[in-house]
């Protein structure tokens, strides 16, 4: 994932270089850099795209959604386009215009439309099958659900087990946490099924939140996860490379609610951004960092990773 705040982020050839000798296939980036795009051209990278043009525009004109359409430069590949920047309520006739703008140019099939939503659109997930959008936002999100599902394409949900620990250490484990847990931790008895990580949980528990306005069918992609380095007790260099090691080699095993179909999720985030005011736990997601040219693993929070390029 890539979001460029900060001081040391490196030219955009060099990061897809990078992406390239991980085997990494898929990228975030918030911004549609026009440099960035046409070095994913022939890549074979898959592209996840912020719209950054404010929502009420987009919402009320549908002009405004096929110019934005027109002048990106779309790169080979598939991709999928998210819309968050604006206030709920242009969400959805913002995402039906920029469809219907794709669909006149033919590329309805090739590039999806979504949104992404942080955790707390949620207002129960505990145990996971109990999963509901909260009563403040249901009105939103069950047409947005309804849309999701006649256009095959998923819901986006930020998933931050660390949060969770972080906001309440004395009742969450850290190593429910972290996938450490050496045996299940909850069990959840309306589903009869049991688990050995919050990432699981969490991830069940929105499936149980699309399911109760009729959407069962709409996948859930992970738009952002990870785990901080410094900036707080539990953020330590160590427990940002278990969490980001393991979150990578579990997540193609799906969770206990769906075993065996990869959670599509994106690691948040490839570079610290030394630039986030004030500086904290904001400032140190990144696992990799510029040494002398190269894109390589953070020296300065050195963890190395074990990748597998289908799951980042």
């Amino acid at each position: 994932m890539l979001r460029k705040v900060g001081q040391q982020t490196p030219p955009p050839a060099e990061v897809i270089q990078h992406y390239q000798s991980l085997n990494i296939r898929k990228m975030r980036i918030y911004d549609p850099n026009v440099e960035v795009l046409r070095e994913l051209k022939g890549s074979n990278i898959e592209l996840l795209l912020d719209c950054p043009a404010p929502l009420k525009t987009i919402a009320e004109n549908p002009w405004a959604a096929q110019g934005w359409v027109r002048m990106l430069y779309w790169p080979t590949g598939r991709m999928s386009v998210i819309l968050t920047r604006g206030e709920a309520e242009y969400i959805l006739p913002a995402m039906q215009n920029i469809y219907i703008a794709l669909t006149a140019a033919g590329l309805q099939d090739k590039i999806k439309v979504s949104t992404s939503v942080q955790y707390n659109v949620l207002g129960a997930s505990f145990p996971p099958s109990a999963g509901e959008f909260s009563s403040e936002v249901k009105s939103v999100m069950v047409p947005i659900a309804a849309f999701l599902a006649i256009t095959n394409a998923p819901l986006l949900v930020n998933i931050y087990p660390y949060f969770s620990y972080a906001g309440n250490p004395e009742e969450v484990d850290l190593s429910y946490s972290l996938f450490t847990s050496p045996e299940p931790v909850v069990y959840d008895p309306d589903s009869d099924l049991e688990y050995q990580n919050l990432f699981d949980a969490m991830v069940d528990a929105a499936h149980a939140a699309l399911e109760n306005v009729g959407a069962g069918g709409v996948e859930i992609v992970v738009s952002e996860s990870g785990w901080p380095s410094a900036g707080h007790s539990a953020a330590t260099v160590e427990n940002a490379r278990i969490y980001n090691s393991n979150l990578i080699q579990h997540v193609g095993k799906g969770t206990p609610k769906i075993p065996g179909k990869e959670v599509e999720t994106y690691i948040f985030s490839l570079f610290n951004e030394d630039q986030k005011k004030p500086p904290g736990i904001e400032n140190n997601w990144g696992c990799s960092t510029q040494i002398n040219g190269l894109c390589i693993p953070s020296s300065s929070r050195s963890y190395p990773c074990e990748s597998d390029p289908r799951k980042q």
